[in-house]
Formats: structure tokens, sequence, C-alpha cells
């Protein structure tokens, strides 16, 4: 997901994707903290992906 798809979405789609991500979030720490996790790379990508939501949110809030 890049910054020009996200300035595409609504706010309720951005709340719900927010959402989502941290749902995944709090599932890949479960499976890191068990070793279920393979694809590591994927727990940096979720936390950018929530950062970059958060930063669109914002500027959408203060225009």
């Amino acid at each position: 997901m890049n910054a020009g798809e996200v300035r595409e979405m609504s706010e309720d789609q951005l709340k719900t994707r927010l959402l989502d991500l941290k749902k995944e979030q709090f599932n890949l720490r479960f499976q890191k903290a068990s070793g279920q996790l393979e694809k590591t790379s994927r727990i940096n990508e979720v936390r950018k992906d929530i950062a970059r939501i958060k930063t669109i949110l914002t500027q959408k809030a203060a225009s």
C-alpha cells in the first residue's frame, strides 16, 4: 500500500483499514512470540502502513 492509494480512500475506509491492520499486527506479534511467524518482514510492513494511514487521517482532519 502506498501513499497515493491511501489518499484516495475515504475517512471511513481508512479507519476500517486501520482497525484491520492493528488486528493483523496483534496476530503477528503472537505468531512471533510462539515461533510460528514465517514472514517476519510483514511486521514492519504493517507498522509502516499503520503510520501511513494515521498520517493521512491527520492531514485530512487538518484540511
